[in-house]
């Protein structure tokens, strides 16, 4: 695929190397040539957002070639939350693939962030030890899963609707397995498993058969009595006596989660283990910021250890009513820039970067020889027209997706193969109906990138790719939308629930805040509480109404709140059960309707009147869809 790239001379040197000439978009190339040269390889990325993008190309570029995503904690250092559930499940999952990979090594991409690479982790004997299978047939206590759930980190609820959750119901046992689309749900018979089946969560009838159950942890702690007491005798051996105040000593010491224990990790463990044991017989490779930002990171770690401390010494401000914060030092959980950069030059690491660069002794490194392509966005911008761009040469302006195709067709004529990508099936079937009315025909489409190397020379394809930037490289030319119609604003999928999100929500609301709950009307959030609810405890919302009637919203229904929006003085709090808020509700639903009957007169009033026709010159529209730059929603 890449011309001159000696995959198997460079997987195999034994010093540090610098292959330059690599821009955005082209380290999957890269990558998959080191695994398809029988090299395992671990891609260090000083960007974490990336990291989706990144592994949609290796899909796209190499199928073949399995690949796992090691994302860091996505909380801030020593902050009072854990990790989400989300990002927790897909790490262990990535670090489980890890000691999986190591029993029987084969080739792999590993993509990995900068931030995860400095986080010390819990031995790979541990995670391994805490995966479960189950088939049916098995005899297992049903008892015996659901205590192992709850050591693993699993939320035992009521219904089981989001991942890391499970119920028990009789002979019944319903989990949300990290890593699945659907949850499970184990049928016993005694101590006998007889079936396992997945499940809608959200009508939660059975969808189909399942021949095992394979499980990981849902947190790096897990509490069992070896890791209490070795937490209990290192906290105290280094924070001293604990109080009655110290709610996370209180809350280990009774075999009880906490909200952001795991920033006490070293505590549970005798020795923790950082990413590059997990990763051994694998090529390290990095782009061309790890280094720097690394360093920076461990700079942030720093300030964030030395506010905790400093705060918890002071006993100023919300410190002196919090509870009391005793951080372990940075370097029992993170390893510093210094020990990174040292530690990439032990396993030769290879660095990519987009730049042309020299050595020490003025030689140039190696280079994928490979180029960023034409960016006719920019010039757009630049000239502040939105579809054309000025032609030097005649002193006119000419349509962008005009010299779009002519910039394919001379492609073509040079023998060079060219690639449409786009970041929808939608956005690029838009985009190709503008070029074909500008005359750019026979345009295939591919699904991974050895359809491409089929194709004869001179030949066009398309492709739905997240890709940040065009580039050309060998005997193929890839445009990106982005090339053409600009930077897109991109947002990822929101989850299914607003509830997997309820520490970001509840940390947007201070004491006292007034709330809009759908079927009770405003009341006042006073605070997150955790209360006893069928002999789980269970994280609420605390809402106070009139007459002193409180309300325990728990927090995976706080969709059902909104914020009030106008001045809290003005505002009375409603009475829970009470009339009033229905009342309101109906008399605003029926302006709503006055509203909308209004409108449909004035609609029905517009449609017996006449008016002349105006013609819109065609492919006006397409071009201006064509430049839309957000993602489609499903109605559209």
């Amino acid at each position: 695929m890449i011309s001159g790239f000696n995959a198997k001379k460079i997987a195999a040197a034994s010093t540090p190397l610098t292959i330059g000439s690599v821009p955005a978009g082209t380290e999957p190339l890269v990558l998959a040539e080191l695994a398809r040269a029988g090299q395992s390889v671990a891609y260090v990325l000083s960007d974490g957002q990336r990291m989706p993008d990144l592994e949609q190309m290796l899909s796209f570029v190499a199928p073949e070639i399995p690949v796992l995503s090691l994302p860091a904690w996505d909380c801030l250092p020593y902050d009072r939350v854990s990790p989400s559930a989300d990002v927790s499940a897909r790490r262990l999952a990535a670090l489980s693939g890890l000691i999986a990979h190591a029993k029987k090594p084969h080739p792999a991409i590993v993509l990995v962030t900068v931030n995860a690479m400095l986080q010390k982790i819990a031995p790979a004997s541990v995670i391994e030890s805490l995966a479960f299978s189950a088939k049916p047939g098995n005899v297992i206590r049903m008892d015996d899963i659901a205590a192992r759930l709850e050591r693993n980190g699993f939320d035992r609820v009521s219904t089981v609707r989001e991942v890391g959750e499970f119920a028990v119901r009789g002979g019944i046992l319903d989990v949300f397995v990290p890593g699945t689309e659907e949850p499970v749900r184990l049928d016993f018979f005694g101590d006998t498993l007889e079936t396992i089946r997945s499940f809608d969560p959200a009508s939660q009838r059975t969808t189909g058969q399942a021949r095992s159950l394979d499980l990981n942890p849902m947190s790096e702690v897990t509490l069992t009595p070896d890791t209490i007491s070795r937490f209990r005798t290192n906290y105290l051996s280094m924070f001293g006596a604990a109080n009655r105040d110290d709610a996370l000593y209180q809350a280990v010491s009774e075999g009880r989660r906490y909200a952001g224990m795991e920033h006490w990790l070293p505590l549970f463990y005798e020795k923790l283990e950082t990413a590059f044991d997990y990763l051994r017989g694998f090529r390290i490779v990095t782009d061309h910021n790890a280094r720097e930002a690394a360093t920076e990171r461990s700079k942030l770690v720093t300030d964030y250890f030395e506010a905790r401390r400093d705060q918890a010494s002071l006993g100023k401000g919300a410190a002196a009513q919090a509870t009391p914060y005793k951080p372990v030092s940075p370097g029992q959980l993170y390893l510093d820039g210094k020990s990174f950069a040292e530690t990439l030059d032990e396993v030769a690491a290879i660095r990519l970067t987009p730049f042309n660069e020299m050595d020490s002794a003025g030689r140039p490194v190696l280079t994928l020889d490979a180029h960023t392509g034409p960016r006719w966005a920019k010039s757009q911008a630049e000239t502040g027209s939105e579809t054309q761009e000025h032609d030097s040469d005649s002193d006119v302006r000419v349509n962008i997706f005009d010299l779009v195709v002519k910039h394919i067709a001379d492609k073509r004529a040079e023998g060079t193969k060219v690639l449409i990508t786009g970041w929808s099936a939608g956005s690029l079937d838009r985009l190709l109906q503008v070029l074909d009315e500008r005359g750019l025909k026979r345009i295939k489409p591919i699904e991974k990138l050895s359809d491409l190397q089929k194709l004869e020379k001179g030949e066009a394809a398309s492709a739905v790719m997240s890709l940040e930037a065009g580039f050309e490289t060998g005997d193929i030319a890839v445009i990106g939308e982005q090339d053409i119609l600009g930077d897109r604003m991109v947002r990822r999928g929101k989850r299914r629930k607003r509830g997997a999100d309820f520490l970001t929500e509840v940390a947007g609301l201070d004491e006292g805040s007034l709330v809009v709950h759908a079927e009770h009307g405003i009341g006042k959030f006073v605070g997150l509480i955790t209360i006893e609810a069928a002999g789980a405890p269970r994280a609420c919302l605390e809402l106070h109404y009139a007459d002193q009637a409180k309300l325990f919203l728990p927090v995976e229904n706080i969709d059902l709140l909104s914020r009030y929006g106008s001045d809290a003085a003005e505002a009375n709090l409603d009475k829970l059960g009470g009339g009033a808020w229905q009342a309101r509700k109906a008399k605003l639903k029926k302006r709503l309707l006055d509203m909308a009957g209004d409108l449909i007169r004035i609609a029905a009033t517009r449609m017996v009147r006449r008016a002349p026709v105006l013609a819109t010159p065609e492919g006006l529209y397409d071009e201006f869809a064509a430049r839309f730059p957000y993602d489609e929603t499903e109605d559209q």
